[in-house]
């Protein structure tokens, strides 16, 4: 019988919760994961990242959870576990992540883009539906309450209809075509440098590509 029927509110039973893994829990990571832990529907069951300083906020905050570097190695170890995974990684590893969550039949939800190029976004599209399952990708605003009733208004036809659409952005805030960053730096022993290449072509570790706060800040001044 549901507690419900016996007036014991406020509990959600261990079935009716989501078990989740992040794949890429360092970063924007960290936050996506703790956004969904919000729910009392929500289990952080994984956590996987290539850079162990990284993750140190999300193990502190999910001490249950088991930790991985290789998604890889988590999906094949937790497939029976996970409902769903959150991606979180840099761009370059977006597609394969969620195809590898495809494979296992695990929902997605990821940071944009959804692919590197429309090559990906096909494979992808072909995966979602060969094993029954869905991606999202976080559009940030475009999952708003705003975008849902400017649809609804234009459903309703309150507007008439709709020839011609404008829309403009102060993008890009960060300088643009910057040359790629030279030399060969030591890689901290807390990260695995072939992990986060992923399927990208291999290169020497430079600190001005990896983490991305060095990045930036090493990038415009080279602009400057």
């Amino acid at each position: 019988m549901p507690r419900s029927v016996l007036g014991r509110r406020g509990f959600v039973a261990p079935s009716d919760k989501l078990n989740i893994a992040g794949i890429g829990a360092g970063g924007k990571g960290e936050s996506d994961i703790a956004e969904m832990a919000k729910s009392p529907h929500v289990n952080i069951v994984a956590l996987c990242d290539v850079d162990d300083r990284q993750v140190v906020n999300s193990r502190k905050k999910f001490p249950k959870a088991n930790y991985y570097k290789d998604f890889r190695e988590m999906l094949q170890k937790e497939k029976n576990n996970i409902d769903a995974c959150t991606i979180s990684t840099p761009d370059h590893t977006h597609a394969v992540a969620t195809f590898s969550c495809h494979a296992i039949r695990e929902t997605c939800v990821h940071a944009k883009p959804l692919t590197h190029d429309i090559y990906e976004a096909r494979i992808l599209a072909q995966a979602a539906k060969k094993y029954k399952v869905v991606t999202q990708m976080g559009n940030q605003g475009a999952s708003g309450d705003g975008v849902r009733q400017s649809k609804e208004i234009c459903e309703a036809g309150i507007i008439g209809d709709v020839y011609e659409v404008h829309a403009w952005t102060n993008r890009p805030i960060w300088p643009q075509g910057v040359p790629k960053p030279t030399g060969n730096h030591p890689i901290p022993k807390e990260l695995d440098w072939n992990l986060w290449q992923g399927t990208a072509k291999a290169d020497d570790y430079n600190r001005l590509m990896y983490p991305l706060t060095g990045a930036v800040s090493g990038l415009m001044e080279q602009v400057h």
